[in-house]
């Protein structure tokens, strides 16, 4: 995403009191990714986007203890150009 993209989320975000829970885990850095071009060496280098996201209520996103991708070890181990977002909660 670029810096307008990323204005506009935020827009749609905040009327809804939402969090982007792996942001909120991750924050100040560009990783980690959720997306992957098949074309060239980007799942290699970790050149993606972050364009998967899990949403949440600021007061579920205080219960995350983590938050992140599944990416695969390795480029032919992967099954789709996306890694799941995966976010775990102590309820």
């Amino acid at each position: 995403m670029d810096d307008l993209e990323r204005e506009w989320f935020d827009s749609i975000l905040s009327p809804r009191a939402l969090v982007g829970v792996v942001r909120q885990h991750h924050p100040g850095v560009d990783g980690p990714y959720s997306w992957w071009s098949w074309l060239g060496q980007g799942f290699v280098n970790d050149t993606g986007w972050r364009i998967d996201y899990h949403l949440a209520t600021p007061r579920l996103a205080q219960a995350a203890v983590a938050a992140g991708t599944d990416r695969e070890p390795a480029a032919d181990r992967r099954m789709s150009d996306h890694a799941p977002v995966v976010v775990d909660y102590d309820l």
